[in-house]
């Protein structure tokens, strides 16, 4: 199958490979590039001490660049959302690395099973913009304490119309994978996936979770899947359905 992957490069680049391991034809199209905040980064760790949470890589990418600064606090308890993020924290240094297999719900819930880790001051959120609310908003009703710090911010990448002509309007995309809300608002929201409706007739749109598919148009819900767990093991499941 040809499958259109709207992740940022470095992420793109692995799940390309995976894809190519499953036999498909992959494509990597970025819609968003990260800015990392390191020196703010720093200070965060600097001024906590207990337990640090992260839901996505891009957050331990922002991290790597701390050098012999982050030496310190690789020993402090990491949660982290999915086993991609825990590994490239694992790769860093990090000893100490809790796994929600789940989205960030599912991960306040397995922070508040560990309420020693807290005892040492608020969780450390070490987060991108923009982002889900569902994770703060989990702690928030779990009464655990937290501090939020914006390491890195997703940058717009408009790809040329050319690019989308070859991959959706030649040999048409038979898949294409979305991994969150922004990604998927800007996939719809470009002139010319608005503009040609028709180069999309036979394409799928595989959504990581429900909140995901809320951003496609309701033109295609009918071309649409959703993962029954948001990870992408469960994501690239669907293309056996697709």
């Amino acid at each position: 199958m040809r499958v259109v992957v709207t992740r940022p490069q470095h992420s793109g680049e692995r799940t390309m490979r995976r894809l190519a391991q499953m036999g498909h034809e992959a494509f990597l199209l970025p819609l968003a590039e990260p800015v990392h905040h390191v020196a703010e980064a720093g200070r965060a760790l600097r001024s906590t001490q207990g337990a640090i949470a992260v839901t996505s890589a891009e957050a331990i990418r922002a991290l790597a660049t701390l050098d012999a600064d982050l030496a310190p606090h690789l020993g402090r308890h990491l949660f982290t959302v999915g086993k991609a993020t825990a590994k490239e924290a694992a790769d860093l240094g990090f000893s100490s690395i809790s796994i929600s297999e789940g989205g960030g719900t599912e991960l306040a819930t397995l922070i508040s099973s560990h309420p020693t880790d807290l005892n040492s001051g608020p969780l450390l959120y070490l987060a991108g913009f923009p982002r889900a609310a569902g994770f703060e908003a989990g702690l928030t009703e779990l009464r655990l304490p937290f501090v939020t710090l914006e390491c890195y911010r997703m940058r717009d990448i408009v790809p040329d119309n050319a690019v989308l002509r070859r991959l959706f309007t030649g040999a048409r995309a038979d898949a294409v994978l979305l991994y969150s809300h922004q990604t998927a608002q800007r996939f719809f929201g470009l002139p010319f996936v608005q503009e040609n409706p028709e180069a999309f007739a036979e394409t799928r749109f595989l959504c990581l979770s429900e909140a995901i598919a809320e951003a496609v148009p309701a033109r295609m819900h009918s071309q649409t899947d959703i993962a029954d767990m948001p990870n992408e093991d469960r994501l690239l499941s669907l293309l056996i359905q697709a």
